[in-house]
């Protein structure tokens, strides 16, 4: 096999709770992952030397991403030079709280296993995996799944049955920054009662003026929920009549999209 072309998808969170760092300055949560049928489309080819990645999104035609640095950890288990051709085309908003930068590694780590032959084990690729970021053991893992730890801890569980209306105002919000957000927020005496589903509603609302009258205006007829830590914002329904009032009130700059659940990723498909 020389050739692997993947589509890598997006997670949504049902919930995230934030709890205390741990000795490594990451914070533990409780979530609960959701894969959903929006993708960035990857493939991969091997060549005999070098990492090239092309893409529609400048920013990842270079070292500095999870897809490189996926590709050079995987390096240190190989005998021989061995180089690889990846592209990439982006359609999981950037910043989004959606996944995709941990997608990708996951898509790279489980793809180049296979080019390569490198026989790592499922359980050898989740420890290199954490390494690259806290998501990214999810998509190794491949299926929807209760997160404990750092999200690296999985419980595999069954898909809801909704659909979802997938909301995107067009806000990179760097998850880094939001945890940061977090800490001054809390030690300030703030907490998270208003919005159990998850605790950096009060920090994304109190950022961003136009996602607040959004909120306020939607809030009493829709249940709106938040990904990760933004900026990405969903509904649950089971009919577009569920949704029709919401739809009138996104606003036109806005992205949205009309999205069904996954029970397993497409990585689980590679063999």
């Amino acid at each position: 096999m020389k050739k692997i072309e993947i589509n890598s998808p997006a997670k949504l969170n049902l919930f995230l709770k934030v709890k205390e760092k741990n000795q490594d300055g990451y914070h533990n949560i409780d979530t609960s992952f959701q894969l959903i049928d929006l993708f960035d489309y990857m493939s991969f080819e091997i060549s005999n030397k070098n990492i090239v990645i092309k893409s529609n999104e400048s920013f990842l035609e270079n070292e500095n991403n999870t897809i490189y640095q996926s590709a050079k950890l995987l390096l240190n288990f190989m005998d021989r030079q061995m180089g690889v051709n990846i592209k990439i085309e982006k359609k999981i908003p950037t910043g989004s709280g959606l996944g995709g930068g941990s997608s990708n590694a996951a898509s790279t780590l489980i793809a180049l296993n296979k080019l390569w032959n490198l026989n790592l084990s499922k359980e050898e690729l989740m420890n290199i995996a954490i390494k690259i970021g806290a998501d990214v053991p999810f998509f190794v893992h491949g299926e929807n799944a209760y997160g404990s730890g750092i999200g690296d801890k999985l419980k595999s569980k069954d898909a809801i049955k909704d659909k979802v209306l997938l909301i995107c105002p067009k806000i990179n919000n760097a998850s880094g920054e939001m945890y940061k957000l977090l800490d001054i927020y809390r030690k300030n005496g703030g907490n998270n009662s208003n919005h159990l589903q998850n605790d950096f509603w009060d920090i994304f609302l109190n950022k961003n003026n136009e996602i607040k009258e959004f909120y306020e205006a939607t809030c009493d007829s829709n249940s709106l929920n938040l990904s990760g830590s933004g900026s990405s914002m969903y509904v649950l329904y089971k009919t577009k009549n569920d949704i029709k009032e919401i739809l009138k009130k996104i606003p036109s700059n806005w992205r949205f999209f009309f999205c069904k659940p996954l029970q397993y990723s497409p990585i689980c498909y590679i063999k």
